[in-house]
Protein backbone atom coordinates (compact mmCIF):
# COMPACT_ATOMS: atom_id res chain seq x y z
CA UNK A 1 0.00 0.00 0.00
CA UNK A 2 1.23 3.63 -0.58
CA UNK A 3 2.03 5.89 2.29
CA UNK A 4 -0.21 8.63 2.78
CA UNK A 5 0.33 11.20 5.12
CA UNK A 6 -2.16 12.52 7.98
CA UNK A 7 -4.35 15.82 7.08
CA UNK A 8 -2.39 18.59 7.36
CA UNK A 9 -3.99 22.33 7.24
CA UNK A 10 -0.88 23.67 7.24
CA UNK A 11 -0.66 21.49 3.45
CA UNK A 12 -4.30 22.78 2.23
CA UNK A 13 -3.15 26.12 3.14
CA UNK A 14 -0.29 25.59 0.99
CA UNK A 15 -2.15 24.24 -1.92
CA UNK A 16 -4.58 27.44 -1.95
CA UNK A 17 -1.68 29.87 -1.56
CA UNK A 18 -0.61 27.68 -5.20
CA UNK A 19 -3.94 28.10 -6.66
CA UNK A 20 -3.82 32.01 -5.55
CA UNK A 21 -0.09 32.55 -6.88
CA UNK A 22 -1.53 31.16 -10.13
CA UNK A 23 -4.30 32.95 -10.84
CA UNK A 24 -2.06 36.10 -9.98
CA UNK A 25 0.47 34.76 -12.69
CA UNK A 26 -1.91 34.43 -15.40
CA UNK A 27 -4.10 37.71 -14.71
CA UNK A 28 -7.08 35.70 -14.48
CA UNK A 29 -9.91 37.12 -13.73
CA UNK A 30 -12.96 35.89 -10.94
CA UNK A 31 -16.24 37.34 -11.84
CA UNK A 32 -18.47 36.22 -8.82
CA UNK A 33 -22.43 37.19 -8.72
CA UNK A 34 -24.54 35.73 -6.00
CA UNK A 35 -21.85 36.25 -2.67
CA UNK A 36 -24.82 37.19 -0.31
CA UNK A 37 -25.77 33.96 -0.31
CA UNK A 38 -22.03 32.59 0.88
CA UNK A 39 -22.03 32.39 4.59
CA UNK A 40 -20.54 34.72 6.47
CA UNK A 41 -17.12 33.90 7.85
CA UNK A 42 -17.18 32.57 10.92
CA UNK A 43 -14.85 33.05 14.18
CA UNK A 44 -11.34 31.67 14.57
CA UNK A 45 -11.75 27.89 15.84
CA UNK A 46 -8.21 26.02 15.87
CA UNK A 47 -5.04 26.82 14.06
CA UNK A 48 -7.22 27.91 11.30
CA UNK A 49 -10.15 29.74 10.00
CA UNK A 50 -12.88 26.41 9.85
CA UNK A 51 -16.70 26.48 9.97
CA UNK A 52 -18.21 26.64 13.58
CA UNK A 53 -19.80 23.42 14.31
CA UNK A 54 -23.22 22.75 13.42
CA UNK A 55 -23.15 25.14 10.36
CA UNK A 56 -21.88 22.97 7.90
CA UNK A 57 -22.70 22.94 4.23
CA UNK A 58 -22.56 20.86 0.82
CA UNK A 59 -21.15 22.75 -1.57
CA UNK A 60 -22.43 21.46 -5.05
CA UNK A 61 -20.08 22.38 -7.67
CA UNK A 62 -20.55 22.47 -11.81
CA UNK A 63 -18.11 20.11 -13.43
CA UNK A 64 -17.43 21.51 -17.17
CA UNK A 65 -13.53 21.86 -16.65
CA UNK A 66 -11.01 20.60 -14.53
CA UNK A 67 -10.04 23.37 -12.45
CA UNK A 68 -14.04 24.07 -11.69
CA UNK A 69 -13.15 22.47 -8.19
CA UNK A 70 -10.19 24.73 -7.69
CA UNK A 71 -12.17 28.30 -8.61
CA UNK A 72 -14.58 27.15 -6.09
CA UNK A 73 -12.60 26.22 -3.54
CA UNK A 74 -10.67 29.70 -3.63
CA UNK A 75 -13.82 31.49 -3.60
CA UNK A 76 -15.15 29.97 -0.17
CA UNK A 77 -11.40 30.54 0.98
CA UNK A 78 -11.53 34.00 -0.08
CA UNK A 79 -14.85 34.25 1.92
CA UNK A 80 -14.38 32.88 5.23
CA UNK A 81 -11.31 30.95 5.05
CA UNK A 82 -13.08 27.76 4.24
CA UNK A 83 -11.04 24.49 3.73
CA UNK A 84 -13.51 22.23 1.99
CA UNK A 85 -13.43 18.79 1.86
CA UNK A 86 -14.20 16.92 -1.44
CA UNK A 87 -15.12 13.62 -2.40
CA UNK A 88 -12.22 12.45 -4.26
CA UNK A 89 -12.74 9.11 -6.70
CA UNK A 90 -10.50 6.22 -5.41
CA UNK A 91 -9.21 6.72 -8.91
CA UNK A 92 -7.85 10.15 -8.55
CA UNK A 93 -6.64 8.95 -4.34
CA UNK A 94 -4.65 5.81 -6.02
CA UNK A 95 -2.31 8.51 -8.58
CA UNK A 96 1.38 8.37 -7.21
CA UNK A 97 0.80 12.21 -7.20
CA UNK A 98 -2.49 13.02 -6.37
CA UNK A 99 -2.98 10.51 -4.08
CA UNK A 100 -0.50 11.82 -1.20
CA UNK A 101 -2.05 15.13 -1.69
CA UNK A 102 -5.71 14.44 -1.38
CA UNK A 103 -4.53 12.47 2.21
CA UNK A 104 -2.88 15.46 3.35
CA UNK A 105 -5.96 17.80 2.30
CA UNK A 106 -8.05 15.63 4.27
CA UNK A 107 -11.03 14.94 1.59
CA UNK A 108 -12.96 11.77 1.58
CA UNK A 109 -12.21 9.45 -1.00
CA UNK A 110 -15.10 6.92 -2.75
CA UNK A 111 -14.16 3.69 -3.43
CA UNK A 112 -14.85 1.87 -5.93
CA UNK A 113 -17.87 -0.26 -5.75
CA UNK A 114 -20.32 1.04 -2.69
CA UNK A 115 -19.31 3.80 -1.13
CA UNK A 116 -21.14 3.77 1.97
CA UNK A 117 -17.94 4.13 4.05
CA UNK A 118 -17.38 7.65 2.35
CA UNK A 119 -21.03 8.97 2.77
CA UNK A 120 -20.94 8.19 6.33
CA UNK A 121 -17.83 9.55 7.12
CA UNK A 122 -19.15 13.09 4.50
CA UNK A 123 -22.00 13.27 6.91
CA UNK A 124 -20.26 12.97 10.47
CA UNK A 125 -17.63 15.73 8.91
CA UNK A 126 -21.22 17.96 7.92
CA UNK A 127 -22.25 17.24 11.37
CA UNK A 128 -18.85 18.75 13.10
CA UNK A 129 -19.16 22.44 10.96
CA UNK A 130 -17.61 20.97 7.37
CA UNK A 131 -17.74 22.11 4.08
CA UNK A 132 -18.06 19.02 2.05
CA UNK A 133 -17.72 20.36 -1.88
CA UNK A 134 -19.51 17.48 -4.18
CA UNK A 135 -19.15 17.41 -8.24
CA UNK A 136 -23.06 16.11 -8.34
CA UNK A 137 -22.39 15.51 -11.98
CA UNK A 138 -19.87 12.15 -11.44
CA UNK A 139 -17.66 13.59 -13.96
CA UNK A 140 -16.97 16.45 -16.69
CA UNK A 141 -19.83 17.30 -19.07
CA UNK A 142 -18.62 17.41 -22.14
CA UNK A 143 -21.19 19.18 -23.69
CA UNK A 144 -20.98 22.04 -21.37
CA UNK A 145 -24.70 21.95 -19.56
CA UNK A 146 -25.01 20.65 -15.90
CA UNK A 147 -25.60 16.88 -17.23
CA UNK A 148 -27.62 14.41 -14.72
CA UNK A 149 -26.61 14.21 -11.54
CA UNK A 150 -25.49 11.58 -8.48
CA UNK A 151 -27.81 11.62 -5.51
CA UNK A 152 -25.67 12.02 -2.85
CA UNK A 153 -25.31 15.56 -2.80
CA UNK A 154 -29.19 15.91 -1.59
CA UNK A 155 -28.73 12.67 0.45
CA UNK A 156 -26.02 13.91 2.12
CA UNK A 157 -27.41 17.51 2.91
CA UNK A 158 -31.20 16.09 4.14
CA UNK A 159 -29.15 13.30 6.28
CA UNK A 160 -27.12 15.73 8.02
CA UNK A 161 -29.84 18.34 8.19
CA UNK A 162 -27.35 21.32 6.44
CA UNK A 163 -27.71 23.49 2.95
CA UNK A 164 -26.64 23.08 -0.09
CA UNK A 165 -24.40 26.17 -1.84
CA UNK A 166 -24.76 25.68 -5.66
CA UNK A 167 -22.01 27.28 -7.05
CA UNK A 168 -21.74 27.28 -11.45
CA UNK A 169 -18.57 27.68 -12.96
CA UNK A 170 -18.29 28.78 -16.18
CA UNK A 171 -15.10 29.82 -17.96
CA UNK A 172 -12.91 27.71 -16.18
CA UNK A 173 -13.60 24.72 -19.16
CA UNK A 174 -11.26 27.23 -21.24
CA UNK A 175 -8.35 26.76 -19.16
CA UNK A 176 -8.46 22.45 -19.40
CA UNK A 177 -11.33 20.25 -19.82
CA UNK A 178 -11.52 17.05 -22.24
CA UNK A 179 -9.61 17.13 -24.96
CA UNK A 180 -8.40 20.18 -24.39
CA UNK A 181 -4.87 21.15 -22.81
CA UNK A 182 -3.86 23.57 -20.42
CA UNK A 183 -3.03 26.80 -22.87
CA UNK A 184 -0.97 29.65 -21.30
CA UNK A 185 -1.93 31.44 -23.99
CA UNK A 186 -6.22 31.19 -23.26
CA UNK A 187 -5.35 31.47 -19.30
CA UNK A 188 -4.01 34.26 -19.81
CA UNK A 189 -5.94 37.09 -18.54
CA UNK A 190 -9.09 34.83 -19.10
CA UNK A 191 -12.18 35.25 -17.65
CA UNK A 192 -14.28 32.92 -14.61
CA UNK A 193 -17.09 33.41 -14.02
CA UNK A 194 -18.90 32.15 -11.04
CA UNK A 195 -22.17 32.23 -9.93
CA UNK A 196 -23.87 31.26 -5.77
CA UNK A 197 -27.40 30.41 -6.13
CA UNK A 198 -29.48 30.70 -3.06
CA UNK A 199 -28.76 28.28 -0.73
CA UNK A 200 -31.36 24.54 -0.35
CA UNK A 201 -32.38 23.81 2.93
CA UNK A 202 -33.53 20.21 3.08
CA UNK A 203 -36.74 21.69 3.15
CA UNK A 204 -36.66 23.15 -0.01
CA UNK A 205 -36.20 20.21 -1.78
CA UNK A 206 -38.43 16.79 -1.77
CA UNK A 207 -37.60 14.37 0.71
CA UNK A 208 -34.41 12.24 -0.53
CA UNK A 209 -35.41 9.12 1.00
CA UNK A 210 -38.78 9.47 -1.17
CA UNK A 211 -37.81 10.78 -4.47
CA UNK A 212 -33.89 11.29 -3.98
CA UNK A 213 -34.05 11.50 -7.92
CA UNK A 214 -36.74 14.23 -7.66
CA UNK A 215 -34.70 16.26 -5.04
CA UNK A 216 -31.66 16.24 -7.32
CA UNK A 217 -33.59 17.03 -10.38
CA UNK A 218 -34.32 20.12 -8.64
CA UNK A 219 -30.49 20.99 -7.72
CA UNK A 220 -29.47 20.33 -11.34
CA UNK A 221 -31.90 22.84 -12.73
CA UNK A 222 -30.45 25.40 -10.03
CA UNK A 223 -27.05 24.53 -11.10
CA UNK A 224 -27.92 24.88 -14.71
CA UNK A 225 -29.77 28.03 -13.94
CA UNK A 226 -26.39 29.64 -12.74
CA UNK A 227 -24.32 28.90 -15.82
CA UNK A 228 -27.18 30.33 -18.04
CA UNK A 229 -26.81 33.36 -15.67
CA UNK A 230 -22.77 33.48 -16.00
CA UNK A 231 -23.06 32.88 -19.62
CA UNK A 232 -25.21 35.90 -20.14
CA UNK A 233 -22.81 38.37 -18.56
CA UNK A 234 -19.68 36.43 -19.44
CA UNK A 235 -16.78 39.17 -21.32
CA UNK A 236 -15.49 37.44 -23.97
CA UNK A 237 -17.95 36.75 -27.26
CA UNK A 238 -17.42 33.46 -29.27
CA UNK A 239 -16.95 33.22 -31.80
CA UNK A 240 -19.70 31.00 -33.94
CA UNK A 241 -19.11 27.72 -33.57
CA UNK A 242 -16.61 27.94 -30.34
CA UNK A 243 -15.81 24.78 -29.04
CA UNK A 244 -16.19 25.94 -25.57
CA UNK A 245 -19.92 26.98 -26.05
CA UNK A 246 -23.08 24.55 -26.00
CA UNK A 247 -24.63 23.12 -28.72
CA UNK A 248 -28.06 25.33 -28.01
CA UNK A 249 -25.93 28.35 -28.25
CA UNK A 250 -24.55 28.22 -31.36
CA UNK A 251 -21.13 26.74 -29.90
CA UNK A 252 -19.56 23.43 -31.17
CA UNK A 253 -19.56 21.31 -28.04
CA UNK A 254 -21.76 18.33 -28.44
CA UNK A 255 -25.33 18.00 -27.99
CA UNK A 256 -26.75 16.48 -24.50
CA UNK A 257 -27.60 13.28 -27.28
CA UNK A 258 -24.17 13.21 -28.65
CA UNK A 259 -22.79 13.26 -24.82
CA UNK A 260 -24.71 10.61 -24.02
CA UNK A 261 -23.63 8.39 -26.91
CA UNK A 262 -19.66 9.57 -26.56
CA UNK A 263 -19.73 8.64 -22.80
CA UNK A 264 -21.81 5.24 -23.00
CA UNK A 265 -18.74 4.12 -25.41
CA UNK A 266 -16.24 5.55 -23.36
CA UNK A 267 -17.80 3.39 -20.82
CA UNK A 268 -17.78 3.78 -16.87
CA UNK A 269 -14.47 4.18 -14.99
CA UNK A 270 -12.57 1.12 -13.94
CA UNK A 271 -10.03 0.89 -10.84
CA UNK A 272 -7.35 2.31 -11.72
CA UNK A 273 -8.96 5.33 -13.04
CA UNK A 274 -9.13 3.89 -16.45
CA UNK A 275 -12.38 4.39 -18.46
CA UNK A 276 -13.70 2.02 -21.35
CA UNK A 277 -16.16 -1.06 -21.45
CA UNK A 278 -15.26 -3.71 -18.81
CA UNK A 279 -14.11 -7.14 -20.18
CA UNK A 280 -15.94 -9.96 -19.94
Amino acid sequence: MAWRPQPNDRFYRFIVRTGLALRRLFLIRVIVSGREHLPLPGPLNGPSRRVVPGEGAVVAITHFGYLDFAFAELLLWWNNRAEMRYLVTQGAADHWLAGPAISAAGHVVVPYGPGSGAYDAAVAKLREGEYIAILPEAGVSRSFTVRHCKTGAVRMAAEAGVPIIPVSVWGGHRLMTRHHGFSPRRAWRAPVRIHVGEPLLPADLPDPAQDADAATEQLRMVLQAGIDTAIKDFPLTPRPGAWWMPAHLGGGAPTEEERQRLDQAEGPRRPGGRRGPQKA
